[in-house]
């Protein structure tokens, strides 16, 4: 991933991992749940942080940005090129068959091939109302542009008009619906 370092933004690191998996599991919620056969979201933190230390899968260090301010990450964005999603969730999905014995699972692809796919995009609840989410989503996309990419896109639970309202406002428009796990959620797009 280019260096990216603006606004407090940078590349994660794989110590970053006790700040982030919370982060990815927020923004999963219900899913990360599902994923580590749990009620309990911080029982999934666990999940999430073994494979963010990681490379070559689609919660790794590698593919994130971070929002911090000194030793502090405030929020994160993970990202990555979308025909790569096969190649990526294959590690998952085996290490939670084998760990979380989660099998058989209605799981489409989150994303299609051409799209720089954001998996997640999360910023703790006080820092929140900052502008911190809005930076690392164009973080992204500058990352996206630079790389030669002409989409990015994500999926929004319906459940969450706020999310869908910030990312309509800046230019996404839905394209479909996907199943992930137990829900179903929007599919939206940037195209630049």
């Amino acid at each position: 991933m280019k260096s990216l370092e603006t606004q407090n933004i940078r590349p994660a690191r794989p110590e970053d991992y006790k700040q982030v998996a919370p982060l990815i599991v927020q923004a999963m919620e219900d899913l990360a749940c599902t994923f580590a056969n749990t009620a309990d979201t911080k029982q999934a933190v666990p999940l999430f942080a073994h494979f963010f230390q990681q490379t070559a899968n689609q919660y790794s260090f590698a593919h994130t940005l971070v929002y911090a301010e000194g030793d502090e990450i405030k929020g994160s964005i993970t990202f990555y090129d979308g025909q790569l999603l096969p190649k990526y969730r294959a590690p998952f999905l085996k290490y939670i068959a084998e760990t979380y014995m989660v099998k058989d699972l209605a799981i489409e692809d989150e994303t299609i091939p051409g799209e720089v796919y954001i998996d997640t995009l999360s910023v703790y609840p006080k820092h929140q109302g900052k502008g911190i989410g809005k930076k690392l989503l164009a973080a992204a996309i500058e990352h996206a542009r630079q790389d030669g990419h002409k989409k990015i896109g994500l999926l929004v639970d319906f459940e969450n008009p706020n999310a869908k309202r910030l990312y309509v406002a800046l230019g996404f428009e839905s394209i479909g619906k996907k199943q992930l796990g137990n829900g179903i959620y929007e599919h939206l797009q940037l195209k630049f």
